[in-house]
């Protein structure tokens, strides 16, 4: 049985050197401009911290808390928001577009766990919501309990203690 000398070619293996493969995927990316994504970052962060600071003073003066003690429930809503737009499919889209603007706050935190949370559902609530989304979760906390440390250290050192 002959074989066609064009198929034979079709399938010839290729072989590139990794800086060929780079210079190649380089040519095929699409173009991206730094000031655009800067710009939509800053909008989308800029409108997400807008939105806290109006939820704080509708706390202060419907509630009539001190900005201290509508502090907490302000994070709590801006966490519920999110939760409820990433659950729609809405905040992955507005990441999408924004890049880090939407990341950068709590509600972007709030959106990696839930999205950890409804990707592995289908695995049980122990083991497949429970586990995946500390996963993320747990490098987290660490790390910010491990600052808190250290922050906590060199405040020692200095005494700049409020006494």
């Amino acid at each position: 049985m002959a074989t066609n000398s064009k198929s034979a070619h079709k399938y010839k293996k290729m072989s590139m050197s990794p800086k060929e493969y780079q210079s190649f995927a380089k040519s095929k990316e699409p173009p991206r401009s730094i000031f655009a994504n800067c710009l939509k970052a800053f909008i989308v962060g800029g409108a997400i911290c807008v939105l806290g600071q109006v939820i704080q003073e509708l706390f202060v003066h419907l509630m009539g808390m001190s900005n201290e003690e509508a502090s907490n429930p302000t994070v709590a809503v801006l966490i519920l928001l999110s939760v409820i737009l990433t659950s729609l499919g809405v905040y992955d889209k507005l990441a999408q577009w924004a890049g880090a603007g939407s990341a950068v706050p709590v509600t972007g935190f709030a959106n990696s766990m839930c999205s950890a949370a409804l990707e592995h559902r289908s695995e049980g609530l122990v083991l497949g919501v429970g586990g995946n989304m500390f996963k993320l979760a747990g490098a987290v906390i660490v790390y910010g309990t491990v600052a808190a440390f250290f922050v906590g250290i060199v405040h020692l050192i200095l005494g700049t203690g409020g006494q």
